[in-house]
C-alpha cells in the first residue's frame, strides 16, 4: 500500500426544468420506479405488478433489478463495443475489520480450474500477486482468523492449464535485465511503503473469470488474461493479516488489471469503488460513471502520470476556508485513514477545535493530539470539513470525527 489517501465517489442527480422566455419555473417530483406511488399509478393504467417487476423493497430481487438496470444503461453509455466487468463471483466488495488490517476486499477466480482468492484492493500499487507455491506465506486456514468460515487459497501455475510462464525477455518484466538467461522465469519482488513489508516471486501469465451484465442475468461469462504475481514469499504485514490471500493492484501502470482489461479492448480504461458506511461496496471494470458526477484530474509525479494523485486547493471547516491549505495527495484504497501533510492538518485540526462546542481531553496511551470527552445526552456540535478541488469540484467529508467507545473521546 504505496501512499495513504481514500478519495470516495458522491453521485448526486437533481432535476430542473426551466422556461426562460416566459420568466416562469416549472418543476417535476421524481417517483421511484418501485414505489408505492408508481404502483398505484401502473395499475390504475392496467399495468402487470406481478412477479420480480416489483419486487419487495431491499430483498435481494429488488436490487438485482436496479443494478441490472444500471448496467444496461451503462452499456448503452459507453457503446457496443466496451463492456462493463466485475468478479465472476460478484461485484460486492467487504471490509472484515481488525483481522485484515481494515482494508477492502473482493473474491476473484483465477485459473483452469478456477480458484478462488480473496484479495485485498489496492489503488496505490500495480501488481495483481497472490500466495503461490508458497516458501513464506500468511496462515491460509480459516481457523487463524475469526471473521473467516473458509480456507484461503494457494494458487500454483503447474496445476492450471491456462497458465503461462513470463519470461526474462518480456516487455513488463522490470527485473530482465538482472536474469542470467532471457528465456528464464521472470522474477518480481516489491516493497511496500509499509515497513518492512514485500512480496516477491515470479510473474506468470493466466486468466481471471470476471462476469458481464446481460439483459436479464448478471452472470455472462469473461475470461480476460492478466500478469499475475506468483507470491513465493511476503513479509511484514502481509504475513500479519493484512492482504493474506493476495493484493489486486488497481493503478495505472500496464501491468495492472484494468490497463490489461482496456489493452484487451473489453473496457474503457477505468474503474469504480463504492464503499458504504457499513464498508461493504462495489467495484466495476470499465465503470465512467454519470456524466453529472464530479471529478478531479489527476497530476502528473515527475513528469509522468504514474499513480492517482489528485490536488486539494481549499479545504473549509464549516463556513471557513483556510489559506494556504492546498496539498498532493494519492489516492490509495489500500491504507484505512487519510493522511495530510504536517502544517495543513495542524490548520485543520486548530480551525476544528475552534469551531467544535467541546472541551478537549487527553487519554493516557493515545496517541491523538486532538480528543474530545462526551457523553452520549450531551453530543458536540461537529463542524462541516470540505476539501475543494480544481474547478470548485468539493467533496464533503462525511464523519470528520469517530467515536472511541468506553472512555468515550472523539479524536480528529
Amino acid at each position: 500500500m504505496e501512499a495513504p489517501f481514500l478519495l470516495l465517489i458522491l453521485v448526486m442527480s437533481s432535476l430542473l426544468v426551466q422556461n426562460t422566455v416566459e420568466l416562469a419555473t416549472f418543476s417535476s417530483r421524481l417517483i421511484h420506479r418501485f414505489s408505492k406511488e408508481y404502483k398505484e399509478v401502473s395499475v390504475s393504467r392496467g399495468g402487470d405488478v406481478n412477479g420480480t417487476w416489483w419486487p419487495e423493497k431491499k430483498s435481494k430481487e429488488y436490487y438485482q433489478i436496479l443494478v441490472s438496470s444500471d448496467l444496461k444503461r451503462q452499456k448503452l453509455k459507453l457503446g457496443p463495443h466496451y463492456q462493463l466487468l466485475f468478479p465472476s463471483q460478484g461485484s460486492k466488495t467487504m471490509s472484515l475489520g481488525n483481522d485484515f488490517g481494515w482494508l477492502h476486499y473482493t473474491w476473484i477466480d483465477i485459473g483452469t480450474p478456477h480458484v478462488s482468492f480473496m484479495v485485498a484492493l489496492d489503488s496505490g500499487s500495480d501488481l495483481f500477486w497472490v500466495p503461490c507455491d508458497c516458501v513464506q506465506c500468511a496462515p491460509l486456514s480459516a481457523s487463524h482468523y475469526s471473521s473467516l468460515d473458509r480456507d484461503l487459497s494457494e494458487y500454483s501455475p503447474s496445476q492450471s492449464s491456462t497458465s503461462k510462464q513470463l519470461s526474462c525477455s518480456h516487455r513488463l518484466c522490470d527485473m530482465g535485465p538482472n536474469c542470467k538467461n532471457p528465456k528464464q522465469s521472470c522474477p518480481y519482488s516489491i516493497n511496500y511503503y509499509t515497513e518492512s513489508t514485500s512480496s516477491s516471486g515470479l510473474l506468470v501469465e493466466d486468466i481471471i473469470h470476471l462476469a458481464s451484465g446481460g439483459d436479464d442475468t448478471l452472470n455472462t461469462s469473461v475470461k480476460a488474461p492478466v500478469i499475475i504475481g506468483c507470491g513465493m514469499k511476503q513479509s511484514g504485514g502481509y504475513l500479519d493479516g493484512v492482504a493474506p490471500d493476495g493484493l489486486l493492484g488497481l493503478g495505472l501502470q500496464e501491468i495492472s488489471v484494468p490497463s490489461f482489461l482496456a489493452q484487451a479492448g473489453l473496457i474503457q480504461n477505468s474503474f469504480s469503488m463504492c464503499f458504504n458506511e457499513d464498508d461493504s461496496g462495489r467495484i466495476f471494470f470499465g465503470d465512467q460513471g454519470p456524466a453529472t458526477q464530479q471529478s478531479a484530474p489527476f497530476l502528473k509525479l515527475n513528469g509522468n502520470y504514474t499513480t492517482y494523485i489528485v490536488g486539494v486547493e481549499v479545504c473549509c471547516v464549516g463556513t471557513s476556508c483556510l489559506k494556504q491549505s492546498s496539498f498532493s495527495a494519492l489516492v490509495d484504497s489500500g491504507t484505512s485513514f487519510t493522511f495530510l501533510p504536517d502544517d495543513v492538518f495542524e490548520m485543520i485540526a486548530e480551525e476544528f477545535d475552534t469551531q467544535v462546542n467541546a472541551s478537549r481531553s487527553s487519554f493516557e496511551g493515545y496517541s491523538w493530539k486532538y480528543c474530545y470527552k462526551t457523553s452520549s445526552q450531551d453530543l458536540p456540535k461537529i463542524p462541516s470539513l470540505r476539501l475543494i478541488f480544481p474547478q470548485n469540484n468539493s467533496f464533503m467529508v462525511q464523519n470528520p470525527v469517530f467515536m472511541i467507545y468506553g472512555i468515550q473521546v472523539r479524536p480528529i
